[in-house]
């Protein structure tokens, strides 16, 4: 699985990077148009990511604009890979309007930090990133 954790709090990376790497190769985009030029080079080269966990509150552009422009991205994708990733929203803000507007841009999961290892693997089975441990 290839991941993008983008967020620019050293400490947050850090911790998804750690929650993370065992499930695939993770890259590091510390703000919205880092991560947008990383989106842009996968998709390009025909190996999209698979997750991206965008923090909301960055500087330069936030994590709602930054998953907007994302979707743009992988709509008018011309390599003819046709491919999704998989959002979640990583953040200290919770209140219904970033909910709702995150919602809008179109990410899969909402998760409030510090992360929680368990809420993590929770949304990864059940975006089908994981296999479910509970079926035989």
């Amino acid at each position: 699985m290839k991941i993008l954790i983008v967020d620019d709090d050293f400490a947050s990376r850090l911790l998804l990077q750690e929650l993370l790497e065992p499930y695939g190769t993770v890259r590091i985009a510390m703000n919205g148009k880092r991560a947008l030029a990383a989106v842009r080079f996968a998709l390009d080269v025909g190996q999209p990511f698979d997750l991206v966990c965008v923090d909301i509150m960055m500087p330069e552009m936030d994590g709602h604009q930054a998953l907007r422009e994302m979707r743009g991205l992988e709509d008018a994708c011309e390599n003819g890979v046709r491919h999704r990733a998989i959002a979640f929203m990583t953040t200290a803000v919770d209140d219904e309007a970033n909910v709702a507007e995150a919602l809008h841009a179109k990410c899969d999961a909402y998760l409030l930090k510090p992360i929680d290892k368990t809420k993590l693997l929770e949304q990864m089975y059940a975006c089908n990133l994981l296999p479910n441990p509970d079926v035989n």
